[in-house]
């Protein structure tokens, strides 16, 4: 009888893509089929990061629709699954590529729950974004006895408003077109003076803001975040041009 293949959910990391692992370029080497998710349009951030690592790989483009309605996007991973699901059947190992790390707001965690059950599967930690804002800062997240929260843009207000309130470190993740309303929260609760803005941690685009009167009343990219931190954390820590 013939064994199955192993399932890889790969971390790729932020962005640098000389923030992956040795053990996920390892796997990445190693693995004869690799997926990933992929625009309409056919781009593919996480193939991107790793690119150098991938050739002669057999590829598997996972089409993601831009979308809010969670049918399409549920057809799209039942789709890829079919075909990921092949593969591992018929004895290949297959790499399923995710930005940051796959178990943090990771595309992977709904492949891993049409495929874990049935294949042998191996998760590869990768840096996810909050920690690559953090670095990009200089700033420590959360110290001693401090607690992090880590919250989607698309939270209601009263969520954000309560989270802000109650914790001492905030990550908002995913502003884009909901900017203009957290600057309006971050205000509100008094937390303007903690706010730390960044776009494309890691990559050749980032853009850090460290004044909140100058992070910009619009709507902004989808890859950024805001770092909201308690002043005391950033006393001491500087950024070099």
């Amino acid at each position: 009888m013939n064994s199955t293949g192993t399932l890889y959910g790969v971390g790729v990391g932020p962005g640098d893509p000389e923030l992956l692992t040795l053990k996920a370029v390892r796997i990445l080497q190693s693995v004869p089929v690799i997926a990933y998710p992929a625009t309409p349009q056919g781009s593919a951030q996480a193939r991107d990061i790793a690119a150098q690592w991938l050739d002669d790989k057999r590829e598997i483009p996972i089409a993601m629709p831009c979308m809010l309605d969670r049918g399409p996007v549920n057809q799209g991973y039942d789709e890829a699954a079919l075909v990921i699901a092949e593969e591992l059947a018929a004895g290949q190992d297959v790499a399923i590529l995710c930005e940051g790390d796959p178990l943090f707001y990771g595309s992977f965690s709904y492949l891993l729950q049409r495929l874990g059950d049935r294949f042998p599967c191996v998760v590869i930690p990768g840096i996810n974004s909050v920690s690559a804002a953090a670095a990009a800062a200089a700033t420590p997240l959360i110290t001693g006895e401090q607690r992090l929260t880590v919250i989607p843009a698309t939270a209601g207000d009263e969520v954000l408003r309560r989270t802000l309130l109650d914790s001492d470190s905030v990550a908002i993740l995913k502003p884009g077109r909901h900017r203009p309303r957290l600057l309006e929260l971050l205000r509100e609760t008094g937390r303007a003076d903690d706010v730390l803005y960044i776009e494309q941690a890691s990559r050749t685009g980032q853009r850090i803001i460290e004044s909140f009167e100058e992070i910009p009343a619009t709507p902004g990219p989808y890859f950024a975040l805001f770092l909201v931190v308690r002043a005391e954390n950033r006393l001491g820590t500087g950024l070099v041009d």
